[in-house]
C-alpha cells in the first residue's frame, strides 16, 4: 500500500460514502425498518466485512434487491427484533457454506450475463435518478426495482415528473453533470484532491445557499435534501434481536430465503466487479461468503438490514479510482461518524447532487460501446446479454438474472447440441469415412447430437469414434456409443473403430477397418486417379489439416502384404519425405530417395520391380526447390564419390541456356532451373534405360511424371 494508494482510497471513500449514506437510509425506508438500520448496516459492511474480504473493490451494505424480502419477512414475523435475530443467523449459514467451499457456483455465472447485469444496473441508475436529478422526493430514493411500492413503477415516475418539477435542482442537475465531465479533463489536475463526487455535493449545497439567499422561488424544499435524524446516542439507534421465535418453522423459512438471496446476489456481484475492475483481481467467492456471513452476523445483532455486495457503490468505488479494500473500510468509517457528527452538514445536500452522481455512474456501466462489443461476439452472446438487462430492468435483479440464465442455458443447449464434437469426412482412396473426434469433456449434453448424428451415418460406411482426448465422458454418452457398436452398427454393416477410450469407459478400443491399400483397390485406381490423390494429399499438408492415419493399426495391416499405388523417386533432402508432403500412409507408395533424384541401374531395378510384380500405377520423378546436390554440380564441387553422382546432374546444367550470368551455385533461380531440367533428363532415362517400364507407358498401364517440391512453401507442382 503506497501513498498515492492511500490518497487514492481515501478520495473513493468519500465518494462511496455521499452515495452510500442516501441508499442506506432509503432502503430501510422501502423496507418498513428504522432509518438507522440502514445505516447501521451500511457501516457493518464497510467495516467488518470489508476487512475480512479479499476483494479490493468490492463495497457491502444494505442492498435494494432485498427490500420486498425485508418487508415481506418482517411482517410474518411480527417484529423487528426478531427478524434481526433471522438475519443473525442467516450470517451463520453463510460462513458454513463459504467454509464448505459453497462459493464454486460463481464460476458458473455466463460473462455475457454478469456484463448484462452491469448494463442493466447502469440503465437503472439513469432512469431512477432522473427524476431526483429534476426534483423527486426522498422517500422513493431507493426503490430499485420495476415496480415500486408507492404503486407505481420506472417509466410512470418519469413520466410524472412535471408533479414534482424543481427548477432549482435543475440547475443544480446540470451544472453537476458539467463538473462531473470536466473532473477528468486534464486542466483540472490542481483540483483533482478533491474527489469529482464531493465538489458536486459542495457545489449543491452552495448553490442551495444562494438560492435561499438570492432566489428563495428556486431554493429546494425539505424533500429535496437528505434527511438524517441525529441521534442522541449510540444506544437511542441499536437494536438487539429477539430469539422468542427460533422454534417457529416459518422462522427458520426466512433465515434459509435471506441465506440463499443475499448469497446468490453478493456472489454475482463480486463476479461484476471484478469485470469492471482495470486490473481484473479475484477474490475468493468462498473467503466472500465467510465475510458477508460476520457481517451480517454484526448487523444482526446490533439492529441492521442484511448486507451483500452491492453493485452500485462498488461500481462508484471502481469509478472514483480505488486501489484496494482501504476505500471501503473508510466509507464504512466516514458512515459511522457522519451519524453523529455530520448530521447537520449531510441534511444540506441535496438530492439532486446524489442522484447525477449515480447517473454517471450508470452512463459508464451502459455504454453504447459495450452493447457493440457484445454484438460483435455473436447473437448466441448478445441475445441472453439482452434478455438479462431488459429482465432486470423490468423486474428485479435476482428474477433478471435467473431469466438472463435460462435464455444462456438455451444458447449453451444449442450450442452443445450442433458442435460438441470435431465432425469430418475423409475422402481417401479406400473410400469416404466419417471420423468423429469427441471433446476433453463430454457430458450429457452432447448425447442427442452424438445420438443424432451416429444414427444417420449410412449403411455401409465406415466410422471412427476418437477419444484419444476425453478426459470426461459421461455414462449416458458412453451408453450411445455402446448401443451403437454393439446394435445399430450390425444392423447397418458399418464398420466401427473405436480409438483412444480409457480403462475407466469400460469401453474398449476396437479396430474393424484400417486405412491401408488393398490389391483390389490398388488394381481399379488408374493413374490419373493417383495424381489426384497426391495432389489432394498435398493441399491437405499445405493447408495443415492431414488425415488421421492410426499408424499402429496400419503397422499390423501392412504386415500381411503391401499394394502401393506409386514409386517415388525423391531426394534424400530431409524437407522432401514423400509420405508426409503427400499426406500418405504405411504401405501407400515404394519410396526412392537419392541425392539429386538421379536414376542408376539399382535404382531402375528397384522401380522395375514395383511396376512388373507389385502393380505400381505411377512413376514420379521428385525434385525440389534451392536442392544442394544441384547447386553442388552447378560450382563443379569435387568431393570422393559424392563426385560422380553430381556428374550426372551436368547434363541439366548444360541444357539450361535462359540464365547467362552467374550460373553457379550462388544462384537460386538458376539452380531451380538446372533442378527442373533434372527431373525431365531423368525421366528420359528411365524411359531410354528401362525397356519394361517404357513398354508399360506405352500399353497405357502406368504413368511416368515429373514434380518440383517447393521447400518454402510446401507445394508440389507436377508437370509431364
Amino acid at each position: 500500500m503506497t501513498f498515492n494508494s492511500i490518497k487514492q482510497d481515501f478520495s473513493s471513500s468519500i465518494a462511496v460514502f455521499l452515495v452510500a449514506l442516501p441508499l442506506c437510509l432509503g432502503i430501510a425506508l422501502a423496507c418498513g425498518a428504522p432509518l438507522s438500520s440502514g445505516i447501521i448496516a451500511g457501516i457493518a459492511g464497510g467495516i467488518v466485512t470489508g476487512l475480512i474480504s479479499k476483494s479490493h473493490i468490492s463495497v457491502s451494505g444494505p442492498a435494494a434487491g432485498l427490500a420486498t424480502v425485508i418487508l415481506s419477512s418482517i411482517n410474518q414475523l411480527g417484529s423487528f427484533e426478531i427478524f434481526i435475530s433471522a438475519v443473525l443467523f442467516a450470517g451463520v449459514f453463510q460462513i458454513l457454506i463459504g467454509i464448505f467451499k459453497g462459493g464454486f457456483i460463481a464460476n458458473y455465472i455466463p460473462s455475457n450475463i454478469i456484463k448484462g447485469l452491469l448494463a442493466a444496473i447502469g440503465i437503472i441508475l439513469i432512469l431512477k435518478q432522473l427524476p431526483h436529478a429534476m426534483g423527486l422526493s426522498f422517500e422513493t430514493f431507493s426503490e430499485f426495482s420495476y415496480n415500486q411500492t408507492d404503486g407505481k413503477n420506472t417509466f410512470t415516475e418519469i413520466f410524472d415528473v412535471i408533479k414534482y418539477f424543481s427548477p432549482g435542482a435543475i440547475v443544480i442537475s446540470i451544472f453537476s453533470f458539467l463538473i462531473l465531465i470536466f473532473w477528468e479533463k486534464p486542466f483540472i489536475g490542481y483540483f483533482k484532491f478533491i474527489p469529482g463526487a464531493l465538489a458536486v455535493v459542495l457545489f449543491g449545497i452552495l448553490m442551495n445557499i444562494i438560492y435561499m439567499k438570492f432566489i428563495p422561488e428556486l431554493s429546494l424544499q425539505i424533500q429535496h435534501v437528505v434527511k438524517i435524524p441525529k441521534p442522541n446516542s449510540l444506544t437511542s439507534i441499536i437494536s438487539f434481536p429477539s430469539f422468542s421465535s427460533i422454534a417457529n418453522h416459518d422462522f427458520w423459512i426466512i433465515v434459509i430465503t435471506l441465506t440463499i438471496v443475499a448469497s446468490l446476489e453478493s456472489l454475482i456481484n463480486l463476479e461484476a466487479v471484478e469485470n469492471i475492475d482495470p486490473h481484473k483481481r479475484q477474490a475468493s467467492p468462498n473467503n466472500e461468503l465467510i465475510a458477508q456471513g460476520v457481517g451480517n452476523i454484526f448487523s444482526g445483532f446490533f439492529g441492521g438490514l442484511p448486507i451483500t455486495s452491492v453493485i452500485v457503490r462498488s461500481s462508484v468505488n471502481v469509478n472514483s479510482g480505488a486501489k484496494t479494500k482501504l476505500s471501503a473500510i473508510l466509507h464504512g468509517v466516514w458512515l459511522l461518524a457522519g451519524i453523529f457528527f455530520l448530521s447537520a452538514f449531510i441534511n444540506l445536500i441535496p438530492l439532486a447532487s446524489l442522484a447525477v452522481i449515480l447517473i454517471f455512474t450508470g452512463y459508464k456501466l451502459a455504454k453504447i460501446s459495450i452493447f457493440k462489443e457484445i454484438y460483435k461476439k455473436g447473437l448466441n452472446q448478445f441475445i441472453p446479454f439482452i434478455f438479462t438487462v431488459l429482465a432486470i430492468v423490468f423486474t428485479d435483479l435476482l428474477l433478471g438474472i435467473i431469466i438472463g440464465s435460462a435464455v444462456s442455458m438455451f444458447y449453451l443447449l444449442k450450442s452443445n447440441f450442433k458442435n460438441p464434437f470435431l465432425l469430418e469426412k475423409e475422402t481417401l482412396y479406400i473410400g469416404e469415412t466419417l471420423r468423429m473426434e469427441l471433446p476433453n469433456q463430454v457430458s450429457f449434453l452432447n448425447k442427442a447430437t452424438i445420438k443424432d448424428t451416429l444414427w444417420h451415418v449410412p449403411t455401409g460406411s465406415n466410422v471412427v469414434i476418437d477419444a484419444t482426448y476425453c478426459d470426461f465422458i459421461d455414462n449416458d454418452v458412453l451408453e450411445t456409443i455402446e448401443d451403437f457398436k454393439n446394435t445399430v452398427s450390425v444392423e447397418n454393416n458399418i464398420k466401427l473403430n473405436l480409438i483412444g477410450f480409457k480403462n475407466q469407459y469400460q469401453l474398449e478400443d476396437r479396430i474393424q477397418f484400417v486405412n491401408v491399400l488393398d490389391k483390389e483397390t490398388q488394381q481399379k485406381l488408374a493413374p490419373e486417379e493417383i495424381i489426384n490423390i497426391l495432389k489432394k494429399g498435398n493441399d491437405r499438408f499445405v493447408n495443415g489439416s492431414i488425415s488421421e492415419k492410426y499408424l499402429k493399426h496400419q503397422v499390423n495391416a501392412t504386415s500381411f502384404g503391401q499394394n502401393p499405388f506409386a514409386i517415388i523417386l525423391s531426394c534424400i533432402d530431409s524437407r522432401t519425405t514423400a509420405e508426409h508432403i503427400f499426406d500418405l500412409g504405411l504401405g501407400d507408395i515404394f519410396s526412392v530417395r537419392i541425392a539429386g533424384n538421379i536414376i542408376n541401374k539399382d535404382i531402375l531395378g528397384s522401380m522395375e520391380f514395383g511396376v512388373h510384380l507389385i502393380g505400381v500405377k505411377l512413376v514420379v520423378v521428385l525434385g525440389h526447390t534451392s536442392c544442394g546436390a544441384i547447386r553442388g554440380a552447378c560450382d563443379n564441387a569435387k568431393l570422393g564419390n559424392l563426385t560422380e553422382l553430381l556428374d550426372k546432374i551436368k547434363p541439366a546444367i548444360d541444357i539450361e541456356k535462359t540464365v547467362n550470368e552467374n550460373r553457379n551455385g550462388s544462384n537460386n533461380e538458376f539452380v531451380n532451373k538446372v533442378a527442373v531440367n533434372n527431373v525431365y533428363l531423368t525421366i528420359d532415362r528411365v524411359r531410354n534405360e528401362s525397356e519394361l517400364i517404357s513398354q508399360y507407358e506405352k500399353e497405357g498401364k502406368i504413368k511416368i511424371i515429373g514434380g518440383l517440391y517447393d521447400i518454402e512453401t510446401g507445394k508440389v507442382d507436377f508437370f509431364e
